[in-house]
């Protein structure tokens, strides 16, 4: 990453709420053609997310604790804070002298963008600016929310345009934190109704509604120069399973979460 940093534009990606078995799932059945194009080996890795819910897991990420393999490590971080003792910290991995991974990237010279989704991003109160204000430039507006049947479109259109603003020899990172996965999703499921509800079958409906648009910021990102992109979930949802249903609790359709990262060539 020491490498990486300074040359290339950075894309983070986060796939709110979405859960490892449906991303697998669509994956291994020719469901997410865009997304799958760019995963290593058209699949995605197994990971345990930072935290339960959007601000825990997006303050921890933003610190450089991306999810973490799901095998015994310690595993090497791509992006760390200097921090004594940090058994996670190898000679690969970009070190930043910052609180967070947003403020380290901008003293390298990196305008820091922000697209929000969810009400964490909001920028409506004092808690929705926290995320939101650790960035240069950010964006929110009601259509990228989660009650938007478009929010993802709408927040690929703010993408292009920011990239489009830029100077070519500016270098980026890009947040973008897609709220279409998360609760209500009822209406990315052909023929559901509000009285439906929300259902595992309408979460996969929302993964691929996100990946019939994806192309469109892979293309913006590649634009300019090459883009290292990280794609992950901050951390899955339960419909049900064993009684439970939401987030911000300990079961492991929560805690497991899809993460992929690579790189995106140049279309020019």
């Amino acid at each position: 990453m020491n490498e990486v940093v300074g040359r290339d534009d950075l894309l983070l990606l986060t796939l709110d709420t979405l859960r490892y078995d449906v991303a697998v799932e669509l994956a291994a059945t020719g469901r997410l053609p865009n997304l799958s194009a760019h995963l290593p080996g058209g699949t995605w890795e197994q990971r345990h997310a930072p935290g339960n819910f959007t601000y825990a897991s997006h303050q921890a990420m933003f610190a450089g604790f991306l999810p973490t393999p799901a095998s015994p490590g310690p595993h090497p971080r791509l992006f760390a804070a200097r921090f004594a003792g940090s058994e996670s910290t190898a000679g690969r991995t970009f070190v930043f002298d910052a609180p967070d991974l947003v403020a380290g990237l901008a003293a390298r010279g990196y305008r820091t963008v922000c697209v929000g989704g969810v009400g964490f991003f909001n920028k409506q109160g004092a808690l929705g600016n926290v995320l939101p204000g650790l960035f240069q430039e950010s964006h929110w507006e009601p259509a990228f929310s989660v009650a938007s049947p478009t929010s993802f479109e709408a927040q690929v259109e703010c993408a292009e345009k920011v990239v489009s603003q830029l100077p070519p020899d500016q270098r980026l990172f890009l947040f973008v934190n897609a709220s279409a996965l998360h609760q209500p999703n009822w209406f990315h499921l052909p023929g559901a109704t509000r009285e439906s509800g929300d259902s595992r079958a309408s979460h996969a409906a929302a993964l691929e509604y996100i990946d019939r648009h994806v192309g469109r910021l892979f293309d913006a990102m590649s634009s300019r120069r090459r883009c290292f992109a990280i794609v992950s979930s901050d951390h899955g949802t339960a419909y049900g399973d064993d009684g439970y249903t939401g987030h911000r609790l300990g079961h492991d359709c929560v805690w497991t979460v899809p993460y992929s990262h690579f790189f995106l060539e140049p279309t020019t």
